[in-house]
């Protein structure tokens, strides 16, 4: 078992914490509001810190999952960041969502340290951190991620080392590039359908069954029918990584035009108030113009 710290506790962090705490390593969390690390502590097996600093000293490994580059920043450098706690030979396994330039920058910062660094993002939403089986793409070296992995695995169903430092960030944004398509050409299928009047179970019945199949047709096609979207992954998270996704595109000169459409999009569901639904929200504009 080791001895790990989790630093933010939002509706991955808190979870993921959970796993690894059920799977007996010792536990030390850190959230911005203190509060939640005291609410954590009261379900789960752990202590709670109020710096960063505090949560990493004396820990094996540090996980942590914020919301962008700046919050990063925050915990990670400075006086009371977690790089100020941590010993030679440790490891910082960032599952945030997050730039690829933010993790070669904290990569770099953390060997000048003797730290290692790992850009870990993970995909599955809030459904696969509670129930522990989300993927984790990572970026890094051998050697740490190997050391990282069989804790990792706590809260994980695959955990894949893709390549050096940032790589993991650039296949989590491959990743949420992938969905944003799909999301959309599943939201005017479906809008079709029942503007045809169609019987939408015996539709998806049969069109989920062959090559059209996918996540998002398996678990969002009911609600996004029904137009139920106060759940899942916020459309704001989703603009800030296909932001992300797009900036990176750019610095490789790849061509994005879907993705910078369904951004687009999601600008509109964001404007009639819908950032914090799902992204199968993506329909309401089509259901409701």
């Amino acid at each position: 078992m080791a001895k790990v710290a989790f630093l933010g506790l939002g509706v991955m962090g808190f979870p993921m914490a959970g796993h690894l705490a059920a799977k007996g390593h010792d536990v030390v969390v850190y959230n911005r509001t203190f509060a939640k690390a005291e609410a954590w502590t009261k379900k789960h097996k752990g202590t709670a810190a109020k710096t960063p600093r505090e949560a990493a000293a004396g820990r094996e490994i540090v996980f942590c999952c914020v919301g962008n580059d700046a919050d990063l920043r925050s915990v990670v450098l400075g006086p009371d960041g977690a790089f100020a706690g941590m010993a030679k030979g440790t490891i910082f396994f960032d599952n945030t969502t997050a730039s690829a330039d933010i993790a070669r920058e904290l990569h770099a910062e953390g060997k000048q340290k003797g730290i290692d660094f790992v850009d870990a993002p993970v995909s599955g939403g809030q459904a696969g951190a509670e129930n522990g089986q989300l993927t984790v793409m990572c970026g890094g070296e051998q050697a740490p991620f190997d050391k990282a992995k069989p804790v990792a695995d706590a809260f994980s169903k695959a955990v894949t080392l893709i390549g050096p430092p940032g790589s993991g960030q650039i296949t989590k944004m491959m990743n949420q590039m992938c969905i944003a398509g799909i999301v959309q050409g599943l939201a005017e299928a479906l809008n079709l359908g029942q503007r045809a009047g169609l019987d939408m179970d015996k539709v998806m019945t049969a069109i989920s069954k062959g090559a059209a199949q996918s996540w998002q047709m398996e678990n969002r096609w009911q609600n996004m029918i029904a137009g139920k979207f106060d759940y899942g992954f916020a459309v704001d998270w989703m603009r800030k990584d296909l932001g992300i996704s797009m900036a990176e595109g750019k610095r490789h000169k790849a061509q994005m035009p879907l993705v910078a459409l369904v951004d687009q999009f999601y600008g509109r569901v964001q404007e009639r108030g819908g950032g914090r639904w799902d992204t199968s929200s993506l329909i309401q504009p089509l259901q409701k113009p």
